[in-house]
């Protein structure tokens, strides 16, 4: 008799396994990740993500993942950082409870730039102030002075991609200024057979009383920055002004420190703006994975056309994951 019970007992929790495997999503391997978004698809219900590593299981990389509710996607674009899980199962592997994740800091005052941000808005109201551009929007003129005296004007870039951020050479913070510098040093090396002939880099600087051309020359040094498609532009206040006002760059020189938001732009070949990334938690592989995407893009397409850019994107399948 015990020995019937236990054989009813063993099939019982055969039976109970065999219908758990069965259950969608069972032995499924979920990781907890984030990334930047380099391509939404809501036509294919797919994202494409510069993806962190995930220590034990694979490297950081480019993937393409499928989505299974494509609501997900809606209110992301390219530049995003985000969070989310990876499923992976013996048949399948999806990203679900994808979170953009907002970004709200300044330089010296983390709570500077929110409260200089409102005040803006306020003056914005009695004035002529224009709202920030949006992705898929020209990128008007401006000229500045680089670090070696000469006069810079973005509309000499056209036909080519160009990347820009907003920094200042006294910067004492590692995690601010110097972080967004040094990404453009990353790619810098990462497309040295491009530069100049399709991507220039701009970094304009946030204090120019200071920052004059001979302490812009010295900052661009620690980079080892090629002069003739890397520049460190300076110029006047209301110049500099008028500029990051183009980005939403919260920025204010008169309050004794530098306060400032951090922002790094993209503008394509058409002089369109393609991507503006707010905050400094992107690496620099997971911005140089953005700015190939323009680079590789089909000349004369439009920035809201990013889906025929050719991707080197990789699947769970097809990552080399280690297990």
């Amino acid at each position: 008799m015990k020995r019937k019970k236990h054989l009813l007992q063993c099939g019982a929790g055969i039976i109970a396994a065999l219908l758990l495997a069965a259950l969608p999503g069972a032995g499924a391997q979920t990781y907890s990740t984030s990334g930047l978004v380099v391509q939404v698809s809501p036509e294919r219900s797919e994202l494409v993500v510069s993806m962190q590593e995930i220590p034990g299981y694979m490297d950081a990389m480019v993937m393409s993942l499928p989505v299974h509710q494509s609501r997900e996607l809606q209110g992301l674009r390219p530049g995003v950082m985000v969070d989310f899980k990876l499923i992976v199962t013996d048949k399948d592997s999806y990203a679900e409870d994808i979170r953009a994740r907002a970004f709200v800091c300044a330089e010296n005052d983390p709570q500077g730039a929110a409260r200089l941000a409102i005040l803006q808005k306020i003056l914005a109201g009695n004035s002529s102030s224009a709202a920030p551009l949006t992705i898929g929007e020209h990128v008007p003129d401006f000229s500045l002075t680089d670090q070696n005296r000469q006069q810079v004007a973005l509309s000499q870039f056209s036909g080519k991609v160009v990347a820009m951020t907003f920094v200042y050479a006294s910067c004492p913070l590692p995690n601010f200024c110097f972080r967004l510098s040094n990404n453009f040093g990353q790619l810098q090396k990462r497309f040295g057979s491009r530069m100049g002939q399709d991507l220039i880099l701009l970094t304009i600087t946030l204090d120019p009383d200071h920052d004059q051309p001979e302490a812009l020359a010295k900052y661009g040094s620690i980079w080892k920055a090629n002069g003739a498609s890397w520049h460190f532009l300076t110029g006047p206040v209301p110049t500099i002004k008028k500029v990051t006002s183009m980005f939403g760059v919260v920025f204010n020189p008169d309050m004794g420190v530098v306060t400032h938001s951090l922002h790094t732009v993209i503008i394509d070949r058409r002089g369109d703006l393609a991507d503006n990334l707010e905050g400094d938690e992107f690496t620099a592989k997971q911005l140089g994975d953005l700015v190939e995407v323009e680079l590789n893009r089909v000349p004369g397409a439009s920035a809201t056309e990013r889906a025929d850019a050719p991707i080197r994107a990789s699947t769970p399948e097809t990552a080399g994951i280690r297990k």
